[in-house]
């Protein structure tokens, strides 16, 4: 082996070893969180509404790290794995919907807080106030549904650009890629989208809460 290859190697593996170290205290964190509503879950036969959105956040945040290790220990030491069709398609697919499901369902959770803790007299947000908790169920399937509906749509942009733009071998592996600016911009629109719908949401909520506050005080 040339010098640099071994740096290569060096650099990669000692890559690895850090992310799989910040990764696996991510997973730590999340399944703790989530055993302990699960052990609640199973003393009281059922879960209050704060509840039902963390045990939601953290599975979604556990199989978040899950597959972010996998697609970044295969780039470094394995990359020929990703340009298997359809490999690198539902690995990227698999990480939008869950990163967009982190983003929403964060986004419910500080929606939902907002709600119970601030006090406005409108009658809308007392409305939302009393109908919040048979509420929340439908907001986790919306925020489930739209990141389906996002890591769809991204898998079909890469998978048409990569029967567009890229020539396979024999064995089905990728020999050259090159996705187009089109595709490109498409992804990033559909991804910052909705992003930028939950990181509103957020905001808004977090302005109502400490303008609720605010009054209070």
């Amino acid at each position: 082996h040339s010098p640099e290859q071994s740096n290569v190697t060096s650099y990669a593996a000692t890559a690895v070893a850090i992310v799989t170290l910040e990764v696996f205290a991510g997973l730590w964190i999340n399944a703790f969180i989530v055993s302990v509503i699960c052990v609640a879950w199973v003393r009281k036969k059922t879960l209050n509404s704060n509840e039902k959105i963390l045990l939601t956040l953290g599975c979604s945040r556990f199989w978040f790290l899950c597959i972010t290790w996998v697609f970044f220990f295969l780039s470094l030491i394995y990359p020929n794995y990703l340009h298997v069709h359809p490999l690198f398609q539902l690995v990227e697919s698999a990480q939008s919907f869950l990163n967009c499901s982190n983003f929403w369902v964060s986004a419910c959770l500080c929606v939902f807080y907002c709600i119970k803790i601030a006090n406005f007299r409108n009658s809308f947000f007392i409305y939302l106030k009393v109908k919040i908790d048979r509420m929340v169920p439908w907001l986790l399937l919306g925020s489930v549904l739209f990141s389906l509906v996002i890591g769809t749509i991204v898998y079909d942009i890469i998978d048409k650009a990569f029967c567009k733009n890229l020539n396979f071998t024999s064995q089905g592996r990728i020999s050259k890629a090159s996705i187009s600016t089109e595709h490109f911009f498409a992804h990033s629109f559909i991804i910052g989208f909705g992003h930028a719908i939950s990181f509103t949401a957020v905001i808004f909520s977090a302005l109502l809460l400490l303008f609720s506050l605010w009054r209070h005080k």
